[in-house]
């Protein structure tokens, strides 16, 4: 049975859940709070860190804890009309972003149709707010002629180098800087940032995830704001120590990863096209490894929380400490 068909008969926990019967996806009714007549699209699908579950978690506590309206997107099996984020081709309901005034994404390599792609095209020409994670550096890949090819993470056009990822988001996919699977992540808030209402109610030690770091170019692009540094952990625990200087087997010369510490989570403008320049917020974290889940770090769900609040001009309405406390409700799986 498709995970998100008949959405409007799914049991509502917390905040209800609406729609209609047979569409590919999910919304949450806000309930009252700051977020109250503003509305967020989740864009998901990706074949590795399970954004299809992490990102209904967060659309709810939106919802229910703050007042937005949330809607998730997900990536649709044609055939069986179940989450399958191995379809690289399909994410109905993107029409949604004509009347979203947030994106939320969390894809990779997507190579989507015109019909479906020109609402994304559509929606960063004219500037509204990004919130990327973690594989949307690399959200896109188009592999053959397309209309919408300057989004690809590999894009050469002039002007567009980089795509998607790094026009708008500020970094395209490079390579793991942490060992994949091995080495985890432990958020340190970065030098001056501190102050920052993203980071409002969010302590040193924070934030940890199981995923490793993402590699960067520094500095990351002009306008680029870093929030949060990676530390490279030796381990899979959030109580194991950072890692140690190694010798790297290929050129014989000791790396140590923690030095430079890349940025996780950084804020930027960006400017795709249209008249509008659009807030961005990126992190390079959001995903499950190892039966562990970058959102189960309660500071790692206040980062977002409260970039989402950014993103959307209600900074100055970012609670002392956002209750992000998760809301019970259907869990969303691949190939349901």
């Amino acid at each position: 049975m498709a995970a998100v068909v008949a959405v409007g008969a799914l049991p509502a926990a917390g905040a209800s859940e609406s729609g209609k019967p047979g569409q590919p996806w999910v919304v949450f009714e806000g309930r009252e709070g700051p977020g109250a007549g503003k509305h967020i699209v989740f864009v998901t699908g990706d074949d590795e860190y399970y954004s299809e579950e992490g990102m209904p978690v967060l659309a709810r506590i939106l919802a229910e804890r703050h007042g937005f309206r949330c809607t998730v997107l997900f990536a649709i099996n044609r055939e069986t009309g179940a989450i399958d984020p191995s379809t690289q081709d399909n994410i109905p309901g993107l029409e949604a972003l004509e009347r979203a005034d947030l994106m939320v994404i969390f894809t990779r390599f997507r190579q989507l149709p015109d019909d479906q792609m020109k609402h994304i095209a559509a929606y960063l020409e004219s500037g509204r707010p990004v919130v990327g994670l973690r594989t949307a550096t690399h959200a896109f890949r188009f592999t053959g002629p397309s209309p919408y090819a300057k989004y690809s993470f590999d894009s050469k056009e002039p002007g567009f180098e980089g795509g998607f990822g790094r026009v708008v988001l500020g970094e395209t996919w490079i390579a793991h800087h942490g060992h994949h699977g091995a080495q985890s992540t432990r958020g340190l808030i970065a030098p001056g940032a501190a102050g920052h209402p993203i980071l409002r109610g969010i302590s040193e030690g924070d934030i940890w995830g199981p995923t490793d770091v993402y590699a960067v170019r520094l500095p990351l692009p002009e306008g680029s704001t870093p929030l949060v540094l990676g530390q490279v952990v030796a381990g899979m625990s959030p109580d194991d120590p950072p890692a140690q200087p190694a010798v790297d087997p290929q050129t014989g010369q000791a790396v140590d990863k923690n030095n430079p510490m890349m940025p996780v989570a950084w804020t930027r403008t960006y400017h795709a096209g249209g008249g509008k320049v659009g807030r961005v917020f990126t992190t390079t974290m959001g995903g499950a490894m190892a039966g562990k889940r970058d959102w189960d770090s309660e500071g790692f769900r206040r980062l977002l929380v409260n970039a989402c609040y950014w993103a959307v001009g209600l900074e100055e309405q970012i609670p002392a400490r956002a209750n992000v406390d998760v809301v019970a409700g259907r869990a969303f799986r691949r190939g349901e």
